[in-house]
């Protein structure tokens, strides 16, 4: 068996390992402008689902209420996202991953573009509401296949002992995008009232095609994994009849066990919805400034830009499944002195803890599961398999703002049910990895389960 933990495996052509070195560093940087895209979007939304939203797409009334329908709406988005995976799943497996990235690229970045165009409730009613769930359902089809298909091009791109960490840089992305969304978001914070709400709220959304056309340029040249085209090349050859229509039915029947344990593990992502989302709204209604939330979120998911590689480094040397555990109990456990800090208004607190899990114990596990979630499937099924897994587990995440809001209410100190969804959350991704396979020492050819014997059934 070829040990993963060395750079150069003896026997490795050094021209072939640089030649691949090179293809997974343009893989990387995709990786990372599509991931700083996703999560660009996604936490302008949260932001404004925080801040706005309930100021200018729902009618006068309750503001708890009006929250708690702000938060339905970012919600929707995780609906959604298991469709997308399915369909994009669908295609990354059948026609590629390059095409399929490109496509789910200019999807996210078309719909927050045209959330920025939008009426409010003022001008068209609740045809409002109705066109900002329609634009968020595009997001989440978008994101449904993204983040997946990143990750396994970049996997199947890497060198030998460097899976995770060419991978990680998907999760960098999104740490840059939140950073980005973060920047853009203070003037529009520190404005008053009347000019965030009557036009200020549409300058980050406007912004985003900025992003968009960057991340398009880069992703426009990518060239399909070998691993890949291989796969591609021997099922030509040894199948005599139209290829599987549909993937995810081969990937239910080949790999049921890792389709679960993915979706378990992917709660560890409630952690960062928490903390973007709901923690900035519950931040907000103890008298904390805004602005001081968003600069807290750019140090820690500054630092997170780099601490994430490092991190992955680690799992290449050290293996999967124990930085993962380690980073997700230490999220588990921080979330409620997080909770703590605020509802007490201890800002210097709240700024050591909310680095300490952002750029910490949430990067242990964010930045090794782009590389272990693809790496338990086999290539034929690998972006259906872990687009699938991951986003089913998401969905619950999804709503966790929605559900936390409902039942702390209106009373700061009355914080422990959002943590105890945290924690829940956090012992749901952590028995997830105790199941999954450790893969990091596994050939890149021998990942996931065989599909030999499906071919000759389907045959």
């Amino acid at each position: 068996m070829t040990n993963q933990s060395t750079l150069v495996a003896p026997g490795v052509d050094t021209a072939k390992h640089e030649y691949r070195t090179q293809r997974a560093k343009k893989a990387a940087i995709a990786g990372f402008l599509g991931g700083a895209l996703e999560y660009y979007d996604f936490f302008v939304y949260a932001t404004a689902a925080s801040l706005v939203f309930s100021h200018i797409f729902f009618p006068a009334g309750n503001p708890t209420v009006a929250l708690i329908a702000s938060f339905a709406t970012f919600g929707v988005a995780y609906i959604a996202r298991p469709f997308g995976a399915l369909l994009f799943g669908h295609l990354g497996d059948k026609i590629g991953r390059k095409n399929t990235l490109v496509m789910t690229l200019v999807l996210m970045g078309g719909a927050t573009f045209l959330i920025g165009l939008l009426p409010d409730f003022n001008t068209v009613g609740y045809w409002a509401p109705v066109l900002l769930v329609v634009m968020r359902l595009l997001q989440g089809l978008s994101a449904g296949g993204e983040t997946a298909g990143a990750a396994a091009l970049a996997m199947e791109e890497s060198p030998v002992g460097r899976r995770a960490f060419f991978p990680s840089f998907t999760m960098s992305g999104i740490s840059a995008g939140i950073v980005l969304a973060s920047l853009v978001f203070l003037p529009v914070a520190a404005m008053n009232e009347a000019d965030r709400l009557a036009w200020g709220w549409r300058i980050p959304f406007l912004l985003s095609a900025v992003v968009l056309v960057v991340a398009f340029v880069v992703r426009r040249s990518l060239e399909e994994p070998e691993v890949f085209t291989e796969a591609a090349e021997q099922l030509e050859k040894n199948v005599q009849h139209e290829k599987p229509k549909m993937p995810f039915m081969q990937m239910f029947s080949t790999h049921p066990a890792q389709f679960f344990q993915v979706a378990m593990m992917s709660f560890e992502t409630v952690t960062n919805i928490f903390m973007q989302a709901f923690g900035l709204a519950f931040a907000v209604s103890v008298g904390i400034p805004a602005q001081t939330m968003l600069i807290i979120s750019i140090v820690g998911n500054v630092i997170a830009i780099g601490s994430q590689p490092l991190m992955a480094l680690f799992a290449d040397r050290y293996g999967r499944r124990r930085i993962f555990i380690a980073g997700v109990l230490g999220s588990g456990t921080l979330i409620w002195v997080y909770f703590w800090a605020i509802s007490t208004a201890q800002i210097g607190l709240i700024f050591v803890v909310s680095t300490l899990i952002t750029a910490g114990t949430y990067s242990m596990s964010n930045a090794i599961y782009p590389a272990w979630f693809a790496e338990l499937f086999n290539v034929r099924v690998r972006y259906t398999g872990m687009a699938i897994g991951l986003q089913v587990g998401i969905l619950a995440a999804g709503f966790t703002p929605l559900l936390a809001t409902a039942l702390v209410g209106d009373d700061p100190s009355n914080w422990g049910p959002a943590a105890w969804i945290v924690a829940g959350s956090s012992v749901i991704a952590v028995v997830g990895a105790l199941w999954a396979r450790e893969t990091y020492r596994t050939p890149i050819n021998e990942l996931g389960n065989p599909m030999e014997n499906e071919l000759r059934t389907n045959a």
